[in-house]
């Protein structure tokens, strides 16, 4: 494991950023109606779903990466977004960390031996309808990936620090039943990341990095 604690984008600095962030509350209040107050989209979202993503960070040392997928174009939601690795958190799931590590596994085949859960961000309220619990873990390099087709296309990395410098945290919007629907987008080296996916990572940035 990473030991350079001085260097600001590595796992190890990470990992005590983590430790001493300010304890989750139930009034948090994250998602994506912080950028879209009063929009009639939210008031249409029936009981939320509960849903848990991996927020991967591979430890190389000086220079950690977030791994990230980019959804299968065949599925008939969100297809070809990029996102964490993450799904809906069934019944038989013993807590949304587990859940999060489940669903990685089947997603992209990384083993959970690889992975070490540092901690949770407080729950991210998307505009679909989700209550995704964002999972932090630290994951050891060298590992291998298998690729579940039906649900991913491509699995990347991204530097940590190129997605916690706010110089990268651009803002745009689309028209959802003729009214603006704002988001975050963090384009990188061809992939679009935007969306819940940014909402979260931008999240990560004000709670960890400011």
């Amino acid at each position: 494991m990473d030991q350079v604690t001085g260097a600001p984008f590595s796992a190890a600095d990470f990992r005590a950023r983590v430790a001493a962030q300010p304890l989750a509350h139930a009034a948090d209040d994250y998602g994506d109606h912080r950028f879209n107050p009063g929009h009639p989209r939210l008031k249409l979202a029936k009981a939320l779903r509960d849903a848990a993503v991996l927020i991967p960070v591979v430890d190389h040392g000086r220079d950690a990466t977030v791994l990230l997928t980019k959804r299968a174009e065949k599925l008939r939601n969100h297809s070809g977004q990029v996102a964490f690795p993450g799904g809906t958190i069934d019944p038989t799931d013993p807590s949304p960390e587990a859940a999060a590590l489940r669903e990685t596994f089947e997603e992209i085949g990384l083993s959970q031996d690889r992975v070490e859960i540092i901690g949770r961000m407080p729950d991210y309220v998307s505009g679909s309808g989700y209550r995704i619990a964002p999972v932090l873990g630290i994951v050891r390099p060298d590992f291998s990936l298998t690729l579940n087709s039906e649900e991913v296309d491509a699995a990347f990395e991204v530097p940590l620090r190129f997605l916690m410098d706010p110089a990268n945290h651009g803002r745009d919007s689309r028209m959802w039943n003729d009214l603006e629907w704002v988001f975050y987008e963090m384009p990188y080296d061809g992939q679009r990341i935007w969306g819940v996916t940014a909402g979260i990572i931008r999240t990560l940035y004000e709670r960890l990095y400011t």
